[in-house]
This record gives C-alpha cells, structure tokens and sequence, in this order.
C-alpha cells in the first residue's frame, strides 16, 4: 500500500474501512440470496415418498421461474411462465403447514375428476394402465424388493414414470380410495411411493400460489448419517422421469 493510500485509509472510520474492504463479499452473497429466492433453489429429500425416482439424501434442483415470476418472499406473481404439466415432479409448501416443502408428483389439473382405488388411478373416466418394470440394479432397488415393494409403469397421460406399491396391499386407510374433482386453481399431487405417502389423499389439492417450483435433475445425494453421509456418486445430475 502506497503512503497516499495509507493516509487515504487512516482518514476513513471504522464502519467505511469495514464496508470498503467487505463489500465485495456482501454484493456476492446478497446476489446468492436473491438467486435462491427468486430464481432457482435447491431441496433436500428427507423421506422415501417419492421412492424409487426420489430416495432419501436426494438434493434436487428447484425451477422458481417454471411457471411464474413473483416478488421474492411473497405469492404476487409479476409474470405468468407456463402452466403446471400433469407428470411434473413439484417442489411447493404443504396446504395445511404454513413453510413446510414438500415433493410430489402432478396427478391431476383443475377440472380434472380423480378416482384412486386399490392403486389404479382414473383421470376423467379412463383408468390408467400398469406395467411390472425392472429397474436398474442399486442399494435402494435392493432396499425396495426386500422389503416387499413392487415397481410399476404408470402410464400417465404425456408422462410415464415409475411408481411402486406395497406387494402385501397393507395400506393405511387414507390412502387406499380417493374420488374427487380437482378445483380450478388447484392441482392434485401424489407420490410416486404410492402406498406410503401423504400426499392431496390426506391434505387436499394445492393451490397454485403455494407452488414453489419444478424439479427435473438431482444435483447430488448422500447417504443417511448411518453411513456417514457417503455420496452415491451414481446419482449425481440424474434426470427425473
């Protein structure tokens, strides 16, 4: 440092030699902050629902501009992107739980009539067909047959994905029959584990102002602190079906 910048610093106080030296810092994490709000996040899978596309330890890229453009921290849209797809994989904040995320697949659009029994879906009168599927071997296919799942196509409408069920048909009594019409304004969300999930059976349909966002990659994921977080390297930037 020259002796004009040496005198040129004595002569600023405490809080501008700090702001001077620190600003780059705060521009760079201010800009961090505004991207996570308003532009893409990331989410942490913490349960099995949407088993087998999602495992526990997933971390999943978040879309916020998919649908729409809103003021950060609020539900004010200031441009519509697109409409929500039946099939899309969405991020949003549960109906009945005021910041909770949650992750679930798009079932049914606003208008749809929904009929669920015995794991067979039916959009607007016609059923969906089912397909047994084997999928690539791994520790959590393993962990699902051993523990008596069963992994079928689900032919959904523009969007087939994989799903699984319980092999014993031991259903909570919640989740096994479901019928209703989805209002507008409000989508119907299961999840891909079809059998062990809280999803619009148990809470209801989701408004649209309460979607964060749609997910289509896993970023990364690590294992449970049981296996001292361990990444699963197979599945770092995996795309979702």
């Amino acid at each position: 440092m020259s002796e004009e910048q040496t005198s040129e610093h004595k002569q600023l106080s405490g809080g501008q030699r700090f702001w001077k030296e620190w600003r780059g810092f705060f521009l760079f994490l201010a800009i961090m902050i505004f991207f996570r709000v308003a532009i893409a996040d990331w989410n942490h899978v913490p349960s099995g629902s949407m088993r087998p596309n999602l495992i526990e330890g997933d971390r999943i890229w978040v879309n916020k501009l998919a649908y729409d453009v809103k003021v950060p921290y609020t539900s004010i849209v200031l441009k519509k992107m697109s409409e929500p797809q039946r099939g899309d994989v969405v991020v949003f904040f549960a109906p009945n739980e005021a910041r909770t995320r949650m992750v679930k697949r798009l079932i049914g659009l606003p208008g749809d009539k929904i009929s669920l029994l015995d794991n067979v879906v039916t959009i607007n009168g016609e059923r969906l067909s089912y397909e047994g599927t084997a999928l690539e071997p791994s520790d959590a296919v393993e962990i699902d047959i051993a523990q008596g799942f069963r992994h079928l196509e689900e032919a959904l409408p523009g969007h087939p994905h994989t799903m699984m069920i319980r092999s014993n048909g031991r259903v909570a009594r919640e989740l096994r029959s479901f019928s209703q019409t989805v209002p507008e304004g409000h989508y119907l969300m299961l999840g891909d584990n079809r059998d062990q999930s809280r999803d619009s059976r148990v809470w209801g349909f989701v408004p649209h102002d309460r979607i964060i966002g749609r997910s289509s990659t896993v970023v990364m994921s690590l294992r449970t602190a049981k296996k001292f977080f361990l990444p699963r390297g197979n599945r770092f930037f995996l795309s979702l079906n």
